[in-house]
């Protein structure tokens, strides 16, 4: 099949995959809402297998994307690989939500259809936002993701902890949101459209480099960007929005929505701005070194384990932006390999903090996980892995994803920024050991200080799922890499990108 824009039924065929999930989203909330029995009480597993199903569904709708081709490259929604990888990304992260949430939202009293419809529909935002090739659609996903990620943030109404820091995501989102919206005002008025193929073709024929409107939209752009992928310094709001949250919902924030970011970010910058890369390269390149060299450095130095591992995304934003400087073909397939890898281990070692910390999540020192590894060898193995690969050792998809990335900045002549990407990972290695030699080589303070730990039939799947799929990729990366290469292919051609390496 083909798709023709010309026709607009044929915008529904291209959003199918978000369609579904929009349709399974009212379904998990009829479904919960008609549940019996009282408000308070945890809602049947039924709502946890719909969510699951709607992923699902919403995958097979992604395959089925994938068998069809589109006629032109200017349409609002592309149907390409990049937009198919980046769509089976997110639906992994929502699907490993469901089982590292769902006895956590029990045990807090929280609705899981509410939830999971709220997920649901912030993976459409999501999706839309990845995959548009049209400014105003890309700020509708952004909008639709954000609010969505708000409430979720803030779904824990009787903790404090997450109201507060539900409001300080909300305003400086919003903050944030003025200045991507003010940046696509000044891209249409220095241009005439929205529509990023188009602002590329622009900007080349009719010599619009220098003009003033379009390099300040573009900054604007970049700024708005900045927020949601919490590269410094506009990473303010992640620590307290990151600790506050409920540890899944963290979890699913720390890797759906920087994933979401980064492939609008990618796909903006290398489809409307090619021909500026000169000037947008040298922007990202101080804001990846500092992202860097300030995360790492937070983080060697909190106690608090769930910090820690906010300051630890915000790092690696740093070396994802390294990817992006790189702007070639290798970059962005070092990038979607790594974001996987990230996805895995990110929403791993998350799930695992979210079992330690109940309930009401009062246990998030570094003491807490004393002797975890031997108490709870599921959890202290698996644990031990995601941390091995977040730093970076070998054997592992992170140690893989990072010398990529390595590679691809020393082919476009970034030397220093690779050295300096190479010097943190070195840094991160303290505050990723550390916590590693706590659980298995620290005695607890009580002996039954995890005596309360348990470890779901469906959350011990998930973890030894994901910890196995980060070392597989450590040793076997080949199939990964090239599905990556190919994905990347629709960005970077050199007949669509010939400024750009291939």
């Amino acid at each position: 099949m083909q798709i023709d824009y010309s026709d607009p039924i044929h915008y529904f065929w291209a959003l199918l995959p978000e369609v579904v999930l929009s349709l399974w989203a009212m379904i998990v909330l009829l479904v919960d809402v008609f549940q019996k029995g009282d408000r308070s009480e945890p809602s049947r597993p039924i709502v946890t297998w719909l969510a699951f199903a709607g992923i699902g569904a919403a995958a097979i709708a992604n395959a089925w994307l994938a068998t069809v081709s589109e006629v032109g490259t200017t349409g609002m929604i592309a149907v390409d690989g990049f937009r198919i990888f980046t769509n089976y990304l997110l639906l992994l992260g929502g699907a490993l939500f469901v089982p590292i949430s769902t006895r956590y939202l029990e045990q807090e009293h929280l609705r899981l259809g509410e939830v999971y419809a709220l997920v649901l529909l912030s993976l459409v935002g999501m999706m839309v936002f990845a995959g548009a090739r049209d400014l105003m659609v890309i700020f509708l996903g952004l909008e639709l993701m954000s609010v969505g990620v708000y409430v979720l943030t803030g779904v824990n109404r009787r903790d404090l902890r997450s109201a507060e820091a539900a409001l300080k995501y909300f305003l400086l989102g919003a903050f944030s949101s003025a200045f991507f919206l003010f940046g696509i005002a000044l891209l249409f008025g220095g241009t005439g459209t929205v529509n990023i193929a188009l602002i590329s073709a622009v900007i080349g024929v009719d010599g619009l480099g220098a003009n003033l409107l379009v390099l300040v939209g573009m900054a604007l752009l970049a700024a708005g960007f900045g927020f949601k992928v919490a590269a410094v310094p506009f990473h303010m709001w992640t620590p307290d929005a990151y600790e506050g949250a409920p540890a899944p919902i963290t979890a699913f924030m720390a890797v759906a929505v920087k994933a979401s970011a980064f492939a609008a970010l990618l796909r903006v910058f290398l489809t409307a701005f090619p021909g500026l890369y000169d000037t947008w390269g040298a922007m990202v390149f101080p804001f990846a070194l500092v992202t860097m060299v300030a995360a790492n450095v937070l983080a060697a130095v909190q106690g608090n384990v769930k910090r820690m591992l906010a300051y630890s995304s915000i790092a690696h934003a740093g070396y994802l932006l390294v990817a992006l400087a790189a702007a070639s073909t290798l970059g962005t397939a070092s990038f979607l390999f790594y974001l996987l890898v990230y996805t895995l281990m990110t929403v791993g070692a998350f799930a695992v903090l979210a079992v330690v910390a109940r309930p009401g999540e009062q246990r998030l020192d570094l003491a807490d996980y004393a002797g975890l590894g031997w108490r709870h060898p599921v959890l202290g193995v698996t644990m031990t892995v995601f941390l091995l690969s977040l730093a970076g050792f070998p054997l592992t998809g992170g140690f893989v994803g990072k010398v990529y990335i390595l590679r691809a900045a020393v082919d476009k002549g970034m030397i220093w920024l690779a050295i300096v990407l190479a010097l943190a990972s070195l840094i991160s290695y303290w505050y990723y050991l550390r916590l590693a030699w706590y659980m298995w080589f620290r005695e607890p303070e009580r002996p039954d200080v995890h005596g309360d730990v348990q470890v779901s039939p469906g959350l011990r799947v998930a973890l030894v799922a994901a910890a196995l799929a980060v070392v597989a990729l450590g040793v076997f990366p080949g199939a990964l890499l090239d599905l990556a290469e190919r994905s990347a292919a629709a960005l970077t051609s050199a007949a669509t990108l010939g400024v750009l390496a291939p």
